[in-house]
């Protein structure tokens, strides 16, 4: 081994051949958020496989009579909301100084949920669903509808470049003035540098044809469907990082179909099927533990078992 080949694999450096990527303006800013919420926040998580069977009849019911599109998602997404009125300490984002041990929790006024959507191009994009608290069903409906529809007709590279340059002045502000250097540096120097990065100094149009930055910046919690990206997953997910600051997430996989035994009124053991969905819900330990927790799985299981409630939504 030469020298200069004993150097390459000591720096990990690519070999001849090998394709090299570099994080696009998406990857910079999920990178970043990922980055940071994983060495600051201490989370918690819990798992469980909610049986869904009457939810899913009850929303085939809905879904026949009320006259507009909807989605399970959207259902779930309504029910997460229900959810979080009861327990608002999960609607909240959290500010630590880990050098002082003080810390403050923002109790959010409304409920912004930030929904990953994935496009016929494969990408995904985080959406953020504003002020879904006194919205029903069908108006959640019709602006996610609308949310999606607007992606596509929208500049992403144009949005995520402001969605940056706020990152990076919220860095400057904090004090961290060696990452605000390197990240400026390197956007417009080097390998990692944005492509067009010139192009992309005029704002998104305001006009309503495009998204803007806080559509595509983080809510006041997130709502993730991990059974969109294939209707043949069968693995749970058991952990997911939230998104800084936020202190809550919920994340869903496929309904499944699965036989159990029980006995009927008879006495006699008896066969049927059920459906269930696995939920992950993952906190910042910091708000405050479980306890806070409870409440809001207390709503979830009472929406599962009297899902008659999804009319009057």
């Amino acid at each position: 081994m030469s020298f200069k080949e004993f150097m390459r694999g000591a720096m990990n450096k690519p070999e001849k051949g090998d394709k090299v990527k570099t994080f696009n303006l998406k990857g910079r800013v999920s990178g970043y958020i990922l980055t940071k919420s994983q060495k600051n926040i201490p989370t918690c998580g819990y798992n469980y496989e909610a049986d869904v069977t009457r939810l899913c009849e009850e929303f085939q019911k809905l879904k026949d009579e009320c006259g507009y599109p909807v989605s399970f998602n959207t259902v779930m997404m309504k029910a997460l909301v229900e959810g979080l009125k009861v327990a608002p300490h999960l609607n909240a984002h959290i500010k630590y100084n880990a050098t002082s041990s003080c810390g403050t929790i923002i109790l959010k006024e409304h409920i912004d949920v930030a929904m990953p959507v994935i496009l016929d191009s494969g990408e995904t994009f985080p959406l953020k669903v504003r002020e879904t608290e006194n919205k029903t069903l069908k108006e959640l409906s019709e602006q996610i509808n609308h949310l999606v529809e607007t992606l596509k007709n929208t500049d992403v590279d144009r949005v995520l470049f402001d969605v940056i340059t706020q990152r990076t002045v919220g860095l400057l502000m904090s004090g961290a003035f060696v990452p605000t250097v390197a990240q400026t540096f390197t956007g417009y120097v080097g390998k990692h540098k944005v492509a067009k990065l010139s192009g992309l100094l005029e704002h998104a149009p305001r006009d309503g044809s495009s998204l803007l930055m806080n559509d595509l910046n983080e809510g006041s919690v997130c709502f993730t469907n991990w059974g969109m990206l294939s209707n043949g997953l069968t693995g749970n997910v058991t952990y997911t990082p939230l998104l800084y600051p936020q202190v809550f997430l919920m994340a869903m996989g496929n309904i499944r179909e699965s036989d159990y035994a029980f006995r009927n009124e008879k006495g006699e053991v008896d066969i049927a099927t059920k459906k269930t969905v696995p939920i992950t819900l993952m906190f910042d330990h910091r708000i405050g533990g479980f306890k806070d927790v409870m409440p809001f799985i207390e709503k979830l299981d009472e929406i599962f078992k009297n899902p008659e409630i999804i009319r009057e939504w």
